[in-house]
């Protein structure tokens, strides 16, 4: 039991703890969509976007957050502009808008006044030690605001992220829907900046949601039990990197795949190790 209370003595481990929940509720609502809709070369696109938009925000002294969600936002509609205007692939553009954000981004730090400051490898990786009180509220705020919208626009959301042709033909303000997702996915990405930073931000968007998928068959079931996973992943890797001594945000994505290797062998549906094909030749 002392094992399980030690860490808690210490109020930067509780906050941690508190926004790994956050973070895991959050990346799993938000990478389920993204899975089902094969978004996550986007949501990386993005996650490196955001770089761009942080030199602007210490120029014109705004928060960190404004400047990455405007800039993440922003990455996505110039990706559907040139996407619908020409024939060029999807993996082509986003290679495109995301060596420009980047570039544009790393650009801006040497050039605009007061930007240098920026710690770029604190935003690549994350320090969720380092998170306070005004972290946890921004972070469960966005957590509130998209679990709410999830919940007011489900059967749209529904509709649109599995049958994208047949819900624009019923009317659907698709574009909308859209930017909508784009919109979760920058806030995502926010709220991580943080914790576990970009490099590692992608590995909690997709590991919970796909681990959920090898486990349950509903969108809202893959999303309810990701969040279960994705929460206990960040608890977990926070008492392995206590415990340990290894990077906070490394432990929690290294957990989290960890989750997803076991459902990937032993998925009573999906696992290469109980499908019967496998078990047959096994026994033969």
């Amino acid at each position: 039991m002392n094992v399980l209370l030690e860490p808690l003595n210490f109020e930067f481990m509780r906050n941690a703890m508190i926004m790994g929940i956050f973070l895991g509720i959050l990346c799993a609502v938000v990478g389920s969509y993204m899975i089902v809709q094969q978004m996550s070369m986007m949501a990386d696109m993005i996650a490196h976007s955001v770089m761009a938009g942080l030199p602007l925000a210490v120029f014109l002294k705004l928060p960190l957050s404004v400047g990455a969600l405007v800039a993440g936002v922003l990455s996505a509609v110039v990706l559907s502009g040139i996407e619908s205007q020409s024939r060029l692939k999807l993996d082509a553009v986003m290679a495109l808008i995301f060596s420009l954000f980047l570039a544009t981004g790393t650009t801006l730090v040497t050039v605009l006044p007061g930007a240098d400051r920026i710690d770029v490898i604190h935003i690549l990786f994350g320090n969720i030690l380092g998170v306070n009180q005004s972290d946890l509220k921004l972070t469960f705020g966005i957590t509130l605001i998209i679990v709410l919208g999830v919940w007011l626009f489900y059967k749209e959301l529904l509709f649109y992220t599995f049958d994208p042709i047949g819900s624009q033909a019923s009317g659907m303000r698709v574009r909308w829907y859209y930017l909508g997702i784009v919109t979760a996915i920058s806030l995502t990405v926010v709220a991580s900046l943080q914790t576990v930073g970009v490099l590692l931000l992608m590995g909690m968007l997709v590991a919970p949601g796909m681990t959920a998928y090898m486990l349950v068959k509903e969108l809202h079931h893959m999303m309810i039990l990701g969040s279960c996973l994705g929460a206990f992943a960040s608890i977990a890797g926070m008492y392995l990197s206590y415990y340990l001594d290894i990077p906070s945000g490394s432990a929690i994505v290294l957990v989290a795949f960890g989750l997803f290797l076991l459902a990937f062998l032993f998925s009573p549906s999906h696992g290469i190790l109980t499908k019967s094909g496998f078990v047959k030749d096994i026994k033969q």
